[in-house]
């Protein structure tokens, strides 16, 4: 159970909760709200389809009903800083109209403010650069329909309108959107093709990863050989679904990790036999991963719309390097 008083929103803290006969049948977001003192049902509700609350080990729905013995784990993450200023960092506009913008987005920069980051974000340059964009994600992911990992680079769409925005967001939650990405991976890919299908939710044994979990939320990936070298292969991935960490968690439980990812690699990176390669891989300061293509449907003239984003200066140098 859960001491008393108010549990402070400044640092990350794992809760365990059973559920007794007075809250069988209760919704999960109402029974985190009631038991959770100090935590808005909007801001849990947020945890919950995150995947940071777990039900017997499974991801669940807010509108879940509890059942007798039921065992509810709780990550309560730090909501972000409220504090949100526009900032002159540069952009790389690919696409504009008046009801949205591709963007590509360098490595290394984050998608929008959350815990420990509240400036230099992605959303702090839209916000300066832009007069309108939508605020259905919130004051500080104006615009934000979607995200990339601080270390992937490649295209995102932003959306200008109100009604821009829940179109948008329709096509991802509905899968319609098409993302592609480019994936340098240790390791010789004997499929040419392939299909992962793998639950993904918080790692038990680390909660700042992400993993292949049974009973997580539903996982979709499927990977394409674009070229082989002798101790490495680069892939096309395709996105089905959007989990956090995705295609990293997919091709490390694959057996062929992410070059440069230093959370899911396991250490390869550094059993590169090529000093010279091993040491350009080592400044990389980022995963191999690159969203290069996007595709979706305009949320006015209904248009499909594709764009492609040529791979970053610094990872077509790994792949000289490999050759």
């Amino acid at each position: 159970m859960i001491a008393s008083g108010v549990i402070p929103q400044s640092e990350n803290l794992s809760l365990h909760l059973s559920v007794s006969a007075d809250n069988e049948g209760e919704r999960l977001d109402a029974f985190l709200a009631s038991h959770i003192e100090g935590w808005s049902r909007a801001r849990l509700q947020r945890l919950i389809e995150e995947a940071d609350v777990l039900v017997n080990g499974r991801a669940v729905k807010s509108s879940y009903k509890l059942r007798l013995s039921d065992e509810i784990e709780v990550e309560l993450t730090p909501p972000p800083s409220t504090s949100f200023a526009p900032e002159d960092i540069p952009l790389d506009v690919v696409y504009e109209d008046d009801e949205l913008i591709v963007v590509n987005k360098p490595a290394g920069i984050v998608v929008h403010p959350a815990a420990g980051v509240t400036s230099g974000t992605l959303a702090n340059a839209l916000a300066f650069h832009f007069q309108q964009l939508s605020t259905s994600a919130g004051m500080v992911r104006p615009g934000i329909v979607h995200r990339l990992d601080k270390g992937t680079s490649g295209l995102m769409v932003v959306a200008k309108t109100e009604s821009a925005h829940e179109d948008l967001a329709d096509q991802f939650r509905d899968r319609e959107v098409f993302k592609s990405y480019v994936a340098l991976v240790h390791g010789q890919v004997e499929k040419r093709t392939g299909l992962i299908d793998q639950p993904i939710a918080r790692d038990r044994g680390n909660r700042t990863r992400m993993a292949v979990v049974r009973g997580g939320r539903p996982a979709i990936s499927i990977y394409r050989v674009r070229k082989r070298f002798a101790r490495f292969t680069l892939l096309n991935v395709e996105l089905k679904t959007g989990r956090t960490h995705q295609i990293r968690v997919h091709l490390a439980w694959l057996k062929h990790p992410v070059v440069g990812d230093e959370a899911y690699g396991s250490g390869r990176d550094k059993t590169v036999p090529d000093h010279k390669l091993r040491s350009e891989i080592a400044k990389l300061g980022r995963q191999f991963l690159h969203a290069e293509q996007l595709g979706f449907r305009h949320p006015r003239t209904k248009e499909d719309l594709r764009f492609t984003s040529p791979l970053p200066s610094e990872l077509q140098a790994v792949l000289d390097g490999i050759k």
